[in-house]
């Protein structure tokens, strides 16, 4: 579980060292409507959320920062994936098997919101596939900016292996 993790997180960490600060806040308004730190930003968050909803056995996604010095600044996202990272080594096998309540709001209309039960496991695998989904958009912005990312950048690892059973066939 921790290994799936870092892989995740060590890829936004690869992405934030070669990135410019410029490139970073580049919005692209024929294309998108949000710089890759916003992308960055927003999948911390949801680790973040995690990390203090643990403290209280209760994590709420909505509760994000949004905005924020982190989606402006790389070296700011790598300390905070420094951090999460630390944190995730320090976890136990009993962490990720604790029972913990989901709250969220359900509904675009109306504040709805729904708590149900989960855990730590459930939502890191969450987090790392909602992370996955956000660096795929960063590939897409990299790629109208005109800038390389390693093959695999934003891509899910069920599709990593699909591509390398392909190639297998080849």
């Amino acid at each position: 579980m921790v290994n799936s993790q870092l892989e995740i997180l060590e890829q936004g960490r690869s992405y934030l060292n070669d990135i410019s600060e410029s490139a970073y806040n580049e919005i692209l308004p024929n294309h998108f409507i949000s710089s890759p730190g916003a992308h960055i930003r927003h999948a911390l968050d949801h680790y973040q959320a995690i990390m203090t909803g643990l403290q209280g056995n209760v994590i709420n996604y909505d509760l994000r920062a949004r905005g924020g010095d982190i989606e402006k600044k790389p070296d700011l996202a790598n300390q905070k994936i420094a951090q999460i990272i630390q944190w995730l080594e320090g976890l136990t096998l009993t962490d990720f098997e604790r029972d913990l309540a989901l709250t969220t709001e359900v509904s675009i209309y109306d504040a709805k919101v729904a708590t149900i039960p989960t855990t730590l496991a459930r939502e890191l695998i969450f987090a790392s596939s909602h992370a996955v989904h956000h660096y795929a958009m960063v590939a897409q912005i990299a790629k109208h900016q005109d800038i390389k990312l390693p093959a695999l950048f934003g891509i899910a690892p069920a599709t990593a292996t699909h591509l390398r059973q392909l190639e297998a066939v080849e």
